[in-house]
């Protein structure tokens, strides 16, 4: 009997038969197994896991789910916002309080300084801790004068009284939408009885505006009087404002000369002309091919005058008599002296003698006085008499002048060519007149207007749009979009790199029918090219698929191991005779 060549066997096929008969008597190989397998015999439930090929599809299945459940929940967790900064540590620690009161999760940043809620719940709780007066922003109101203690001076009423004012004007302040906080100062001079010693109260306030604010002269003008009418007797000119850079906001120029609302009036007249202007020039020259431009002149000085003037009496009869006085006198002589007293009427009684002819007519002669009569009438009559007073409106237009560019003409051929042309004289002349029409063109104030024909450098609008893309609305569901993709691409990552390579050592594809071997008569089989031949195709077969990239070196492995174990219940004999070949080898 010949002895089988055992070079044509592959070592996959040693490893295979090696691998099926694991306890042979004298077999290096069963003692290795048992050597490390010992551990495992002596643990049962560590040999089962080992042996069971659904472990790891198991154990990548777990992971699996672990890995997407977290992903899930950091995509869902809460986006956090600012709900107060620059707390003090009395106001941050009553307001954490309050949060945990009512169990609203609360995250804290910038060293304690910042408490940040989630975004759907930042109004809802400002609004809550508003309603508990949180937070106090280390100032009192008027609550200070609540608990007064009895017995208290005068001194620390009026204190108190001018930190409550205090606290409630920064409060009013704090509230406007750029001033992050406020800090007002009040010198409050004590009252006399002296006119000419009184003194009138003064203020300075602080402003902390928020990142990238700023107050326009309107609303520092507004924080003035706002202070100034807070305190009696405050004028506006004695509140200062400065910022949290040491800015002075306010100045005299504020308060006596032009402020917001005048330049503002201004802006709207200037606008509201150039509004008209182009809303008339649109329709004839099209959207764009007119430009406009207003310059406005107001006279904000406010005037008063009195005039009173007089008139003759155009007809006296019909005049009315304001007032009449008549005297009259009359003066008799005497034969006395009389006149002034001096030497000539100081003179002495005549005496008196009868009459010669008395007797003789027989009545009595009397001597006749001479007599002063005098009448006066004086009569006074209401005059013409006329008084105006004239009180002129501040904001009048003193001039307005207007320039106004228009575009050429665009004209079409018949063969379809655009070309621009200016305009003639008698359209300019028709665009001036209308121009002057729409602004209310006054010659006596000095307005002006000029019109100029130009074509136009580019008739692109200047203001690009947004992209679709570009937009806060978009962003955001970009990036909600990117989140769950990035969800989705990790979990298929996971799936084709654990799960799937579990899924097919836990559940093989079935083997291939291998072709059925007839037993041998004899041992002489061994060298022919029963068993060696098929070997040895077989292994060509498993080159040329090597060689293809189609089958990996485990279906290589398994395939042999099952060939081998085939080849050993259909013939026992010629196994047998293998091992005995290689443990004579080893010898």
């Amino acid at each position: 009997m010949e002895t089988p060549n055992n070079s044509l066997i592959t070592p996959d096929a040693r490893m295979g038969l090696a691998g099926a008969q694991p306890g042979a008597a004298g077999s290096p190989a069963a003692g290795a197994g048992l050597s490390a397998g010992g551990f495992a015999e002596r643990v049962p439930m560590l040999s089962q896991f080992r042996s069971n090929p659904r472990v790891p599809l198991i154990v990548a299945v777990a992971i699996l789910a672990m890995v997407v459940a977290g992903l899930v929940m950091w995509s869902r967790q809460p986006d956090y916002r600012v709900l107060f900064s620059n707390l003090s540590d009395r106001d941050g620690g009553a307001i954490v309080t309050a949060l945990q009161q009512g169990n609203i999760p609360y995250k804290l940043s910038d060293g304690g300084g910042a408490i940040l809620v989630p975004a759907e719940q930042v109004h809802e709780t400002r609004l809550r801790l508003a309603s508990q007066g949180l937070p106090k922003n280390g100032s009192v109101g008027f609550e200070l004068m609540d608990n007064q203690k009895f017995g208290i001076s005068q001194f620390a009423e009026q204190i108190n009284y001018q930190r409550a004012l205090e606290g409630e004007l920064e409060r009013t302040i704090g509230s406007i939408s750029s001033v992050k906080s406020a800090r007002v100062h009040l010198a409050i001079p004590k009252p006399s009885v002296f006119v000419r010693d009184k003194e009138l109260p003064t203020a300075s306030v602080m402003v902390n505006l928020y990142p990238g604010r700023v107050l326009d002269e309107g609303q520092v003008l507004a924080i003035a009087h706002m202070v100034a009418s807070g305190v009696p007797d405050m004028p506006v000119k004695n509140v200062n404002i400065v910022d949290q850079d040491g800015n002075l906001l306010t100045s005299q120029s504020a308060v006596n000369g032009l402020d917001a609302s005048q330049l503002k009036y201004v802006q709207q007249i200037e606008h509201n002309t150039q509004k008209r202007i182009d809303a008339i020039l649109s329709p004839l020259f099209g959207a764009g091919n007119a430009r406009s431009q207003v310059s406005a002149d107001i006279d904000f000085s406010k005037l008063e005058q009195t005039a009173e003037s007089y008139g003759p009496n155009a007809n006296p009869q019909n005049t009315a008599i304001r007032s009449q006085q008549s005297s009259e006198s009359s003066e008799t002589s005497g034969s006395g002296a009389s006149g002034v007293p001096g030497a000539l009427s100081n003179q002495p009684p005549q005496p008196a003698s009868a009459p010669v002819d008395a007797a003789a007519s027989g009545t009595t002669a009397t001597k006749s006085t001479p007599t002063n009569l005098r009448k006066d009438t004086t009569t006074n009559y209401e005059v013409d008499r006329t008084v105006r007073h004239y009180e002129q409106a501040t904001g009048g237009i003193k001039r307005l002048s207007v320039a106004v560019v228009v575009n050429y003409e665009r004209q079409v051929d018949a063969k379809g060519n655009v070309t621009m042309k200016p305009l003639t004289a008698d359209k300019l002349a028709q665009v001036q007149q209308l121009v002057k029409d729409a602004m209310g063109f006054d010659d006596k104030r000095g307005d002006s207007v000029n019109v100029v024909n130009s074509a136009f450098s580019s008739d692109v609008d200047l203001t690009p749009a947004v992209p679709w893309w570009r937009t806060p609305d978009m962003i955001a569901r970009g990036l909600s979009l990117a989140k769950y993709v990035g969800i989705g691409i990790v979990a298929l990552f996971l799936y084709f790199s654990m799960v799937k390579p579990a899924m097919r050592r836990a559940f093989p594809p079935p083997p291939e029918e291998a072709p059925t071997l007839a037993a041998p008569d004899d041992l002489s089989l061994l060298d022919g090219p029963t068993l060696g031949g098929e070997i040895k195709q077989e292994e060509d077969k498993d080159a040329e698929v090597s060689l293809l990239g189609h089958e990996s070196n485990k279906a290589k492995f398994d395939r042999n191991l099952d060939y081998a174990r085939m080849v050993a219940r259909q013939d026992p004999r010629i196994v047998a005779t293998v091992v005995k070949n290689w443990v004579s080898d080893e010898r």
